[in-house]
């Protein structure tokens, strides 16, 4: 008796994808050879993603879903302040990067023009704008209603930012275990929270230190 053709699901398509991209350094010329290589059709591919393209941003926000997941399975982090919910996000986050490194870094690095490669973020973006806006909490918002929503957006647009810069650090990281990313990561979200403070720049100096070390003395 035959056997039934296991239904392919979105996660098996977002793993043969990745698989395909690292044992031949680049990316599949077309949704057409990519199904055929992976034993699947091109209806099945289209069930969960419009573009290669489409699939490549997904893999990026599926980094962020399972790092807010794993968040959210420590019963205390719902009790955290937004300073440490932030950093406890970085660590997780930049934890689930490392396993995945071979494929972000040959992805982020794969057209010369570095605008290109990141188009590959624009849905991690909107989820990780989201989760910011989740835990701002009213100590990091202005008292007056008018630009309350302004402000929220620059908090935002500046966390995007800093985890631009991070992820930048982290592709260029060569210390043992990524030692000098927790570092850049716990000084760059101090320094970013005494700045929504305002008050005394200490952790904003530490950093600019650490910043200043790293490009003189790495050299």
């Amino acid at each position: 008796m035959a056997t039934k053709n296991k239904i392919i699901t979105k996660d098996d398509i977002v793993s043969k994808y990745m698989n395909e991209v690292l044992e031949k350094g680049e990316k599949p010329k077309s949704v057409y050879l990519f199904a055929k290589h992976n034993h699947f059709t091109e209806a099945e591919f289209y069930t969960f993603f419009g573009t290669l393209e489409s699939l490549e941003k997904e893999i990026f926000r599926l980094f962020f879903e399972n790092s807010f997941n794993l968040l959210h399975q420590h019963e205390d982090y719902p009790q955290y302040d937004m300073k440490n919910k932030m950093l406890s996000f970085y660590f997780t986050f930049f934890e689930i990067l490392a396993a995945n490194r071979s494929y972000v870094l040959q992805s982020l690095k794969r057209d010369r023009n570095p605008l290109k490669n990141l188009v590959q973020l624009t849905t991690l973006r909107e989820a990780f704008k989201n989760y910011v806006s989740e835990i701002l909490t009213d100590d990091y918002r202005l008292e007056q209603e008018k630009l309350q929503k302004y402000q929220e957006k620059a908090i935002q647009e500046s966390a995007w930012l800093q985890l631009m810069m991070t992820i930048k650090f982290w592709m260029d990281d060569d210390s043992a275990a990524f030692e000098k990313t927790d570092i850049f990561i716990e000084k760059s979200v101090n320094a970013s929270f005494e700045l929504m403070n305002v008050k005394p720049l200490n952790h904003l100096i530490d950093f600019g230190k650490f910043l200043f070390k790293e490009k003189i003395y790495s050299k």
